[in-house]
């Protein structure tokens, strides 16, 4: 008999059987994973088919569905701060889970290369996550974590979008501004330079660099890691001496895939002005006739204005057991409150991993790329006696007609050279600054067997910039009038990096030991460039912007006093680092942790006799809380932790130690001419130069009450800083104009650190959480015997004026003033101690006062009601000291004589109109104050949609309220007064004005 065969059928029935036998060998479980004290629900839980790698996270409303295998007997439930918990399957479809809360001590913490779990960190570190990050409009990452961890200052050096921001980490080491600490991108570590050309010299002064950080979105980090000890940051060798700030972008969360969107939309306005006079009383005050210009015009409210923020954010995630991905899109346009600033950021971020080869490799790829655009104005960090656009707007005579005074109705008034109009400076100047900036990794692990694996990780930092300031010849400005100018600066940085170790964790018995391997590379290339035009036929900003050759007068060859094309400050360098370093972490028992790190690094920013350096730490912890003397009805966390570490700094220009050539700075005098410039020698060559070296101790205890309901820590250090890297000027006449040398001192911070966390309440419904920090430091000069001056101090009749030295026995950067006693018969200064600059006591511990604070913290509050949440945050410094620059040029009797606004206080006093306008007390102030940073209003609407999984609203105000008896606009602020390099602090001059914001925001999920 024969068969007949139907291939067409039978395939068809095979598939069929395929497809039966896969549905009948597998179940969907699904279910919610809660908090079993207050009932909430877990947003991210994961779920693993135990035994294996199968598994899912759970969702915005804390639900989770899984396809489990017929064969499948438990479920596994894990969550970050909470102990795993395993529920058997048998045939049940539904399975929820609620996790024991208040275990903080499982959280982890990364560490540099790895991480480890907060009970067994021998360190001082912080983690700070989303949930506690500041809110409103953030542009950097810094500004996420300001007030949140003990010893940490984060400081904005003005108002300005995108300008520059100071985080102190334990204090102020070095006489040089590298005292920032090191920041780490997904374990790509940051070079610290300048990567966007904005600051620099114009026409106007100088101005501080734009921040280095402004690229990275802060809508795509996850957390932020703080390595505040020596023990903890001694890993990273030379670079870390002023702490390290580890930096974890999102990823994607297993499960079907999500997409997020926010948009949020901000009013920024300007907290205080200054009490200038108004038209009345200035003619009341002056009465004089010829300084009445028939106006009334209030500058402050010319200049000032309404800025408007707007932020879009838009990512899409996935992932399972296997990997995950998430790409993200954000615009941020944010306008300044003086009238033409502006930064808009356009960027893009994807990250994603997967696992290969039955599970031993993974491999992953972050990658952030940013577009920055920023527009300035003129506002400089030295403007002279003339004054740059702030300082015009504090003296411009009010009775002066904003438009239309001698040059038309349709022009700005502008009495002359040295009184340069507000409203001129605005209209004839533009100043934009392009960054197109890409960062990231390309990494892979591979397990090698279950105890040991390998990692390499390949990292990249790519900048662009190019800033154009132009000015119009009808700007009547000395060195502008009639000739304009325009300044180009292009940085281009490429940087790169490569590290590879091993990981090795093995337990045996009641030991566990954790060991790290490895190698790192580092290659930082820099190249800038820029020229000056100057000489134009015509005005019109657009043309001299775009195409400056068509608008050139005709001029002569480079070099020559009449050019109208030169060159400025072009160079390329290229700095490479190359290190070892090795960790070993030793358990015993769970009750004893003892951890020693090396780190050798060799730089080429050093000289031949000093290539390399060694940098060791120690650090142990008696986990108390495991011994039977401890009351467990009192305690639910106690250990003692003990470390030492030394650390290094060697952020200095490029390969300063030999001898280079660049071409340098040209003179420009008041006539627009320029000369003097060509290739020269940068520095002397120095071989024995060597990075400053930070030795420290910590001691520290961490506690927890009620089952760390009440939880918090305690910590005191004292580290000292040698080897201070400075440049010393050479005396002149000399083949280059400095040498870098380390200097022979001490810097020695000492202080206490105490954070506290409270869940006061915490139930299905309503959960009221407490936090507060508090620090001090105490900071001084030892070993000195020399005397160093910084601080300049600017304004007519100040030149050459400076408010600081560094000295033995005195704080970093301590003010050295004569002493103010007010004003004889004939309203000039008196001074009781002298008519000489000296150090004055008064700064707390027997030191003369100091720009840094001794004391700083934080305080607030979370409150959640249901679906409703509030926060608050409070901030604060005290011990600290201003010096108002803008007081001191612009407040005296002598500008209002001369014609100049000047503030209420000034008429009263009794000062006469010759007074000579030293630098002394009369112009220091506390800088303490309290401040309400952020306050935020949240609600989640509930939903029954299959398609929207989440709806919140928000309503954000920042800077909201400031107590404090500085008379100047805002007491955080801190212009660049540096003298020869050395930089100055706590002095404000013409500081771009800090603003107060109110930020509306949605925030939805698919």
């Amino acid at each position: 008999m024969k068969i007949k065969v139907n291939f067409k059928s039978s395939l068809l029935l095979a598939l069929f059987t395929a497809l039966t036998t896969f549905a009948f060998a597998q179940r969907t479980v699904t279910g919610t994973v809660k908090d079993t004290d207050s009932g909430e629900t877990l947003v991210g839980a994961s779920v693993v088919v135990t035994g294996t790698t199968k598994g899912t996270l759970t969702d915005l409303d804390g639900k989770y569905e899984l396809q489990v295998p017929a064969d499948a007997a438990s479920l596994t439930f894990s969550y970050t701060g909470y102990a795993n918990l395993t529920i058997p399957l048998g045939s049940s479809k539904v399975v929820d889970a609620a996790l024991k809360g208040g275990s903080i001590l499982e959280a982890v913490v990364v560490t540099g290369y790895g991480s480890v779990k907060k009970k067994d960190a021998t360190g001082a570190v912080n983690t700070i996550t989303e949930k506690d990050f500041n809110r409103g409009v953030i542009n950097s990452p810094e500004q996420l974590m300001a007030g949140r961890v003990a010893g940490v200052q984060v400081s904005q050096a003005s108002g300005e979008p995108g300008g520059g921001i100071n985080v102190r980490i334990r204090g102020t080491s070095s006489v040089r501004s590298g005292n920032n600490p090191l920041f780490v991108i997904d374990g790509v570590p940051l070079s610290g330079d300048e990567t966007s050309a904005g600051g620099g010299n114009t026409s106007i002064g100088s101005s501080a660099a734009k921040n280095p950080l402004n690229f990275l979105n802060p809508n795509d980090i996850a957390s932020i890691d703080i390595l505040k000890d020596a023990s903890a940051t001694a890993i990273y060798g030379s670079r870390g001496a002023n702490g390290v700030v580890l930096i974890t972008t999102k990823s994607g969360k297993s499960g079907k895939g999500t997409i997020d969107y926010s948009f949020s939309l901000g009013q920024s306005s300007i907290t205080k002005k200054y009490d200038l006079l108004s038209t009345a009383d200035f003619i009341k005050a002056t009465n004089d006739p010829l300084k009445n210009f028939g106006g009334s015009t209030d500058w402050q409210d010319q200049v000032f204005r309404k800025g408007i923020t707007k932020e879009h954010n838009l990512a899409f995630g996935a992932g399972d057991a296997a990997g995950s991905y998430r790409f993200s899109v954000g615009l941020l346009d944010q306008d300044g409150i003086v009238r033409n600033s502006n930064v808009t950021r356009y960027n893009a971020r994807f990250n994603a991993d997967r696992k290969f080869l039955d599970n031993k490799l993974k491999v992953g790829v972050q990658a952030t790329i940013s577009n920055n655009i920023d527009k300035g104005v003129p506002i400089s960090d030295n403007g002279g006696f003339e004054g740059d656009l702030l300082g015009a707007v504090l003296k411009s005579n009010p009775t002066l007609p904003a438009y239309g005074y001698k040059v038309g109705a349709d022009s700005a008034s502008q009495l002359g050279t040295s009184e340069p109009s507000p409203e001129a400076l605005l209209n004839y100047s533009r100043d934009e600054t392009k960054t197109l900036r890409t960062l990231g990794n390309i990494n892979a692990e591979y397990s090698i067997t279950p105890d040991l694996s390998f990692k390499t990780v390949l990292g990249f930092d790519r900048s662009s910039s190019g800033r154009k300031a132009a000015y119009s010849p009808s700007l009547r400005v000395s060195g502008l009038n009639g000739i304009g100018r325009l300044i180009t600066n292009d940085i281009a940085i490429n940087n790169s990096t490569f590290s590879s170790y091993f990981n090795y964790n093995k337990t045996f018995g009641g030991v566990s030991v954790a060991g790290l391997l490895g190698y790192e590379y580092l290659r930082f290339e820099n190249a800038r460039s820029g020229m000056i035009y100057t000489g134009f036929r015509e005005g019109d900003l657009n043309t001299i912007m775009n195409n400056v050759s068509s608008v050139l007068k005709p001029g002569t060859a480079i070099g020559s006093d009449k050019s109208n094309i030169v060159p400025i400050n072009s160079f390329n360098t290229i700095d490479e680092l190359q290190s070892y370093f090795g960790r070993v972490n030793l358990s015993i028992q769970d009750k004893y942790v003892v951890t020693a790190t090396l780190r050798a690094d060799g730089s080429t920013k050093f000289g031949g006799n000093n290539k390399y350096g060694y940098f060791p730490s120690f650090a142990a912890k008696w986990r108390l809380i495991q011994e039977n003397f401890i009351p467990k009805n009192i305690f639910s966390d106690l250990g003692l932790r003990v470390g030492y570490g030394v650390t290094g700094n060697q952020e200095i220009p490029h390969n300063l130690y030999a001898t280079r050539t660049r071409y340098t700075n040209y003179n420009i005098d008041n006539g627009g001419n320029i000369g003097g410039g060509g290739i020269d020698n940068v520095a002397f060559s120095n071989p024995d130069l060597q990075w400053e070296k930070t030795s420290a101790t910590n001691i520290g205890i961490d506690f927890g009450f009620m089952n760390n309901r009440l939880s918090g820590s305690i910590d005191l250090y004292d580290k000292n800083t040698t080897k201070l890297l400075i440049q010393v000027t050479a005396a002149q006449p000399a083949l280059s104009a400095f040498v870098w040398k380390n200097l022979d001192a001490t810097v020695n911070n000492r202080g206490v650190e105490l954070s506290l966390n409270f869940v006061a309440v915490s139930n299905k419904d309503f959960k009221w959480e407490i936090t507060g920090n508090i620090a001090n430091n105490q900071n001084v000069v030892k070993n000195f015997g020399g005397l160093i001056n910084t601080g300049e101090i600017n304004g007519q009749g100040l030149t050459g004026a400076f408010a600081q030295r560094i000295a033995e026995g005195q704080p970093l950067f301590a003010f050295f003033l004569r002493d103010f006693g007010g004003y004889d018969k004939d309203g000039n200064s008196l001074y009781p101690a002298g008519d000489f600059q000296q150090f004055l006591a008064g700064g707390g511990g027997g030191a003369s006062k100091s720009p840094l604070p001794t004391v700083t913290g934080a305080f607030g509050t979370n409150l959640r009601y249901k679906d409703l949440d509030f926060s608050v945050q409070f901030n604060g410094v005290t011990g600290n000291y201003i010096y108002s620059n803008t007081a001191n040029a612009y407040f005296t009797k002598g500008a209002l004589s001369n014609g100049r606004n000047v503030t209420s206080n000034v008429v009263a006093s009794t000062e006469g109109p010759l007074n000579a306008p030293d630098v002394s007390t009369r112009f220091l102030e506390s800088g303490s104050f309290l401040r309400l940073q952020n306050l935020s209003l949240g609600y989640n609407v509930k939903l029954n949609s299959t398609k929207i999984s989440s709806l919140r609203f928000s309503v954000t105000g920042q800077n909201l309220l400031t107590f404090t008896s500085y008379s100047g606009q805002d007491p955080e602020v801190s212009t660049n007064k540096a003298i020869n390099g050395v930089p100055s602090f706590g002095i404000d001059y013409t500081a771009y004005p800090r603003a107060r914001t109110l930020t509306v925001g949605a925030a939805i999920s698919f």
